[in-house]
């Protein structure tokens, strides 16, 4: 668990959790943290573990992760691995309590056996498409289907042959039986099963029926005797089918769902749609790519887990949803580091400083690692040559009134060493400032002088014999509006900071080749920095953790950093909302209204339902790709993602040259597992720059995946021997290189590598 001396803070959730113990409702406390292994967890996720692994230390409960693995098609084993690598570093551990949801497939089946014998559920042979015109709108209530009133016997014979095999996805699904005229239109009548015959990372094909997030969620916590199920707030409507579904199913257990407000951070997205587009897309270096509000980002940035518990606690546990501003989250990091991070000297932005009157050999200089106000000792050398390097932005050939570092005649403190002046200006021929020549006077060592004068300016600096090249890697916010998906109507892509990440060749003083590399240090004057642990070259690499509050930046502007974007001012006048295009002809449209809705019901997310719905002929194209492969969560998700958005303004789908059929045989290949999603991309360009059948193309240019061990093993076998130095650093406990490795075998095959198998053969290879 976290640190024991955390304090855990008190809100609405305990209060109800203290009135239940006080009244015997319960005697102990469980809580769980249900992720879908569908992608990396992300800061939001970090508040729903904090609160939840919290919760049960704070009473002495337990807490259990437990995957919500009930939808084979997006969910993985990397998926899993790295949730339980991140939630661990957090400083959380679930002990013997790790559960899969798919485990219990077998009750969650007799539960719903025991629904349809009551009379409660009744397989529906509607389509899709028909259950959506059935369930009617906000304002009309729904109609019953005509199969809603088979015999019991019937729709338990249905049912089992449903789990057999027998019919094909889409031909039937399993309902629950409660009404169709509920104001809350996730009850009238609900899915509770459905056909998808797709291979679960978890159970293999054991299963093809597959049960419904509002089903499984709630017997998930009555298996496992959950007392209180904490949830975000969207998920307040479906309360009520989890009370029914406990109700009518007479499990044992009777859990209670609470809803507690998700965390939106400002300058970044939380979907994780929008997240797998910005890696998909290579906008970002992966899902570990520090600029990333993703744990695995944060965590190879060089944030501490301490800074993200902290934050959960300051920003609280409400009822009510809100933005959080990224400075709270940047003030907690700097709280955190500014206590532990040692202190050495960095210089971005080289500029040569020749010392003219310095001669002699190296003098080696005392300097402490931490300013007087935190209560830690230590310190190092630093060495003092004649050549120097100083930050670019440290010096003004004319400065304004009020710059207090070096400039022509003014003297200044070298941090650690001597007084300096600056009497020379040495340009190329553009210009450009490429040295410095200065003095220095011998008798402020340490920046005292025998005379008692003083020096209004101190400035960092770096041995520019003795110092050590490396990169550094400035990164900042990755959108440049503090909401990016503010506006509808423009794609929230169009709103990433070109300047979120800066590489710049600095050079360090060379006390860090002593120190361990996953130290975090303040770099004095620029920022928190910290190795990156991906770095394989000989290069040292320096992730920027974050920035320092610089005085200075009030008054000028720093040439060598990317401006800070500015939050947009309110109006002055309360406005009406504007509402986008896609939202005016649904309003237009009962067809696109109820279809939206109906699309939602059906488990797509808002923004694919949003998109596929904006207008007739985008959602006739998708309906038409249905038709040859019926899966409307996997065809809409690839369509929005891989395809809309490579068409023009105000032009159709179609004009792109591909058909609802070449999309569907897409989907189909990547649904199935034959082809990965990457190469689903590369046969997709194909398609649009020549055209064809992406069956064929798959096939004769050998694009299926490869999973057979036999063909797998030789080239793995080849890349680890290849690779001698990594095997070592794998087998000393550096387990993050298998992402290396398999990396490599993704470029040996061309994408074609089956993933799950390359990562079993390398775990065998790489063993000792």
């Amino acid at each position: 668990m976290a640190d024991s001396h955390e304090v855990i803070p008190h809100n609405f959730i305990h209060d109800i959790i203290d009135a239940d113990l006080a009244s015997g409702k319960h005697d102990h406390v469980v809580t769980r943290f249900p992720p879908e292994p569908n992608g990396y967890l992300h800061i939001g996720h970090a508040k729903a573990i904090v609160l939840n692994f919290g919760t049960a230390e704070k009473y002495d409960g337990r807490c259990h992760l437990r995957f919500d693995d009930t939808n084979p098609l997006t969910e993985s084993v990397e998926y899993v691995e790295s949730m339980q690598e991140d939630i661990q570093w957090l400083g959380y551990d679930w002990g013997d309590h790790l559960f899969y949801a798919s485990d219990y497939f077998e009750k969650m089946f007799d539960c719903a056996v025991h629904l349809i014998r009551r009379g409660k559920a009744y397989v529906d042979s509607l389509s899709m498409e028909e259950i959506r015109e059935y369930r009617g709108t906000v304002t009309e209530p729904g109609r019953f289907s005509p199969y809603r009133g088979r015999s019991i016997d019937e729709n338990l014979d249905l049912f089992h042959r449903m789990r057999a095999g027998e019919f094909a996805d889409g031909e039937h699904v399993l309902r629950a039986k409660i009404g169709m005229d509920s104001p809350n239109m996730l009850m009238r009548d609900p899915l509770l099963y459905r056909i998808r015959h797709a291979r679960h990372h978890h159970r293999g094909d054991d299963w093809c029926i597959y049960p419904m997030y509002d089903f499984a969620h709630c017997l998930e916590d009555a298996f496992e005797a959950v007392t209180h199920s904490l949830c975000s707030l969207e998920f307040e409507n479906n309360r009520e089918v989890y009370d029914w579904v406990i109700r009518e199913t007479e499990v044992e257990n009777q859990p209670q769902q609470i809803e507690f407000a998700r965390l939106n951070m400002g300058y970044t997205v939380m979907s994780k749609r929008k997240l797998l587009r910005l890696v998909e897309g290579g906008l970002v270096e992966g899902w570990d790519d520090p600029r990333l509000p993703t744990l695995a980002g944060l965590r190879r940035r060089g944030v501490p887990p301490e800074a993200i518990r902290t934050f959960c606690h300051r920003i609280g546990v409400t009822k009510a949803n809100s933005r959080v501003e990224l400075e709270l989250f940047e003030n907690t990091i700097r709280d955190e580091l500014n206590m532990r991070a040692p202190r050495v000297m960095a210089v971005t932005d080289p500029l040569k400083v020749t010392i003219t009157n310095f001669d002699g050999d190296t003098e080696w200089l005392d300097a402490s690692y931490y300013p007087h106000d935190v209560p830690l000792e230590g310190s190092r050398k630093i060495p003092f040559t004649r050549e120097l390097f100083i930050e670019r932005d440290d010096f003004e050939e004319h400065p304004p009134k009020g710059f207090y570092r070096m400039s022509p005649g003014q003297e200044v403190r070298l941090r650690y060493g001597y007084y300096v002046t600056c009497q020379d200006v040495i340009k190329d021929d553009s210009g450009r400032i490429i040295e410095l020549l200065c003095t220095y006077d011998p008798d402020t060592r340490s920046g005292t002088s025998a005379d008692g004068r003083k020096v209004k300016g101190t400035i960092h600096w770096v041995s520019a014999t003795e110092g050590i090249p490396c990169e550094l890697r400035l990164y900042d916010r990755l959108f440049a509006q503090e909401d990016p998906e503010e506006d509808k109507e423009k794609d929230f892509l169009e709103c990433l900071n070109p300047d979120s990440l800066i590489l710049r060749r600095g050079v360090i003083e060379p006390s860090v080749l002593d120190d361990d590399p996953t130290t975090t240090y303040q770099f004095e004057r620029r920022g928190y920095f910290r190795q990156d642990p991906k770095n394989t070259g000989d290069l040292l690499v320096f992730n920027r953790v974050v920035t320092l509050r610089d005085t200075w930046a009030k008054h000028t502007e720093e040439p060598t950093e990317a401006p800070k974007p500015k939050k947009p001012r309110a109006p002055q006048k309360p406005q009406e909302p504007t509402e986008s295009e896609r939202d005016r002809l649904r309003a237009e449209d009962s067809l696109l209204a109820d279809r939206y809705q109906s699309l939602q019901d059906q488990g797509l997310h808002e923004e694919t339902a949003d998109v596929l719905t904006g207008d007739r002929h985008t959602l006739a194209f998708f309906d038409e790709a249905l038709k040859s492969f019926h899966d409307p969560n996997a065809v809409g998700t690839w369509l929005v993602n891989e395809v809309l958005h490579r068409v023009d303004e105000d032009a159709a789908v179609d004009s792109l040259g591909i058909t609802p059929d070449q999309v569907a045989a897409l989907v189909e290949m990547v649904s199935e597992d034959r082809i990965s999603t990457q190469i689903s991309r590369e046969v997709l360009e194909d398609v649009l720059a020549n055209g064809g059948d992406p069956r064929a193309i798959v096939a004769d240019q050998g694009l299926e995946k490869v999973s057979d061990e036999d063909a797998l093993r030789p080239q793995l076998e080849e890349i680890v021997a290849a690779h001698p130095d990594e095997v070592q650093r794998f087998r000393d406990g550096n387990d993050r290189l298998i992402g290396f490795f398999i990396g490599q075998a993704m470029k040996k095959t061309g994408g074609t590598a089956d993933p799950v198998a390359v990562r079993e053969i390398l775990q065998d290879l790489l063993s000792p």
